[in-house]
């Protein structure tokens, strides 16, 4: 059965909310009930005052009359406020709902979904759905419940004036539904356009370097101007029907109006209706084509709203990972570090149906076994560990610990089984201690600064300003080593027991890099590791080195057994040394 995200979210606010629910509820009669007394009055005034020319009552009803029209104007202003309160509460309800769904997402979401369109998503799609409170359906249940008051008011003045009117709306209708369905149409276009822009904004501001350093520059600047010409023409459409509905409705009242008062004439007289009624008919009349102007603005907003709702729908009925609701802890896995075994078997990947990234990867690791996966870029080296780390889920076959699919294991145990470092270390908002912590409230100050030891930040970090409670507001506090150093302690800090390095020495230069390596040596004497390099000359002592070539694994060994019997490994070597010397 698929949830309604939205539905539920307004339900639960709706009933957190009573009293401002029955406020909503008394601004809304109020508005409609006092929208409909002015014109009765004005039809007093004018019969029984003006035409006879007695003017005994006229200043109390001009009085009742303006007292109205300020009841009016405060009964709006109640509305609208709690409307934008409602509407506020709604929002934040659905975005906490759907951050805790991106939580439950798994990996191959983020694989799949660019940034630009989850952003638009938590963003305008949330946005269309809070105008359709603030302005949208609650408007338009007002301004319906006027032009069914204003329909009965005419009639009771004159039935054949009723039935002008009654014969109008069903051409209200048809000219709104048509527009209705052209800017529905437009509305769900434009959302995603939006987030194919927000996205391409995101991907240039985050690889800007890289496009400035191969001059690429022109290249993004001519997607980025395709991207925008497409939103403008969706724009465009809901533009087109928005500014044509208005006046569409001003010229059909302008000649009812003009029908009112030709057949109410003298010569005529065909309505039988006094000077009082037609001046109450007219404001009428005009008081219910205000409405209906603000049922197209209220229909767009709508239209917005509609196709929020399915975006949000759809984002929320998504599949999530299935260990989310496993209950197993990282210490029943693996009681023992010295008692783990972790089994590649018979793994097959696709990020795309018919497209082997990784074939029948076979593999067991002994406890505290080193391993070095090798080849050329593109192999699915980097894939694997994030199948080993349980982010994505193999097409065939599985990865275990003690037996365990490491698939099935929670996300808040992960942590404390496998510590990852690649070669990119991405700062949070916070201070030193939470870049290694990453603000987890059961990482001790203790954990933290036995990390920084292991690493040997600690005098760095105390002479900063707060020490380990230092704000980092700047990527120019930490050099790049230094960087890749406070990763490795991220990545130690739980002290889980097995260790995935992804090309981290790659950015290093090489007196940084022998540092780095002396680290990486100290951290695997009490840990399994698997790590990933290009550069064999650098890598940290192994047991063993797995050789990838076409998503399959081509060859294992010592360094020394590949050394004598794979030409691939041993020209690689032989190549390095020649470069580097």
């Amino acid at each position: 059965m698929r949830n309604s995200l939205v539905k539920n979210s307004i339900i639960n606010v709706l009933k957190k909310n009573i009293k401002i629910d029955v406020l909503l509820l008394f601004a809304v009669c109020g508005v409609v009930m006092a929208s409909l007394i002015p014109p009765q009055i004005l039809k007093y005034i004018i019969d029984g005052n003006l035409v006879p020319k007695s003017n005994n009552r006229l200043l109390f009803l001009a009085t009742i009359y303006m007292v109205v029209l300020l009841f009016i104007g405060i009964f709006d202003f109640i509305k609208e406020a709690v409307l934008t309160v409602l509407g506020q509460k709604i929002t934040k309800e659905i975005r906490l709902e759907m951050m805790e769904k991106l939580k439950r997402m798994c990996t191959m979401f983020f694989s799949s979904n660019d940034t630009g369109t989850v952003v638009s998503r938590f963003t305008n799609d949330v946005d269309a759905i809070n105008s359709m409170f603030t302005g949208g359906i609650i408007g338009m249940m007002v301004d319906c419940l006027k032009v069914i008051g204003i329909v009965v008011s005419i009639w009771m003045f004159s039935p054949k004036l009723g039935g002008i009117t009654f014969i109008l709306l069903p051409i209200i209708y048809v000219i709104t539904r048509i527009f209705q369905k052209r800017m529905l149409k437009a509305q769900i276009e434009n959302r995603i356009l939006v987030g194919r822009v927000n996205n391409h904004i995101s991907e240039s501001l985050k690889n800007i370097q890289m496009i400035k350093s191969y001059s690429k520059e022109s290249y993004m600047e001519k997607n980025y101007s395709s991207f925008l010409l497409d939103n403008y023409k969706t724009v465009e459409k809901v533009n087109f029907y928005d500014s044509v509905f208005s006046p569409t409705i001003q010229l059909i009242r302008a000649v009812v109006i003009g029908i009112i008062v030709i057949l109410s004439s003298k010569q005529l007289n065909y309505l039988g209706i006094s000077i009082g009624m037609v001046a109450a008919s007219i404001e009428l009349i005009s008081n219910l084509f205000t409405p209906i102007e603000n049922l197209g603005m209220e229909l767009q907003n709508i239209q917005q709203a509609v196709s929020g709702i399915h975006r949000v729908n759809d984002f929320y009925n998504l599949p999530e990972d299935q260990c989310e609701i496993s209950e197993l802890k990282a210490k029943d896995i693996i009681p023992s570090r010295d008692d783990i075994t972790l089994c590649f078997n018979n793994v097959t990947f696709q990020y795309e149906e018919g497209t082997d990234i990784l074939q029948n990867i076979n593999l067991d690791l002994s406890p505290q076994e080193k391993v070095t996966f090798v080849g050329r870029t593109g192999v699915g080296k980097s894939t694997l560990f994030k199948l080993v780390m349980g982010f994505l889920k193999p097409t065939d076959g599985n990865i275990t610990v003690n037996g365990i699919d490491v698939y099935t294991i929670p996300n808040s145990e992960k942590r404390k089984i496998f510590g990852y470092v690649n070669q990119s270390f991405h700062m949070i908002n916070g201070t030193v201690a939470e870049q290694i912590s990453l603000k987890d409230e059961h990482i001790t100050r203790d954990q933290i600064g036995n990390a920084l030891d292991f690493v040997g930040l600690t005098d760095y970090v105390a002479d900063l300003e707060k020490d380990i409670d230092t704000q980092v507001t700047s990527d120019t506090l930490f050099s790049q080593g230094q960087k890749e150093l406070l990763a490795i302690a991220r990545a130690i800090v739980a002290d889980p027991p097995i260790l995935l390095f992804d090309e981290i020495t790659a950015n290093l230069d090489s007196i940084t890099e022998e540092k780095f390596i002396s680290v990486l040596q100290k951290a695997s004497k009490s840990h399994t590791i698997l790590s990933i390099t290009h550069r064999l000359c650098s890598m940290i002592a192994c047991d063993t080195v797995a050789i990838l070539e076409d998503g399959r694994i081509k060859n294992t060994g010592s360094p020394e057994v590949l050394l004598q019997n794979d030409d691939w490994y041993r020209n690689h070597i032989a190549l390095e040394k020649l470069t580097w010397s």
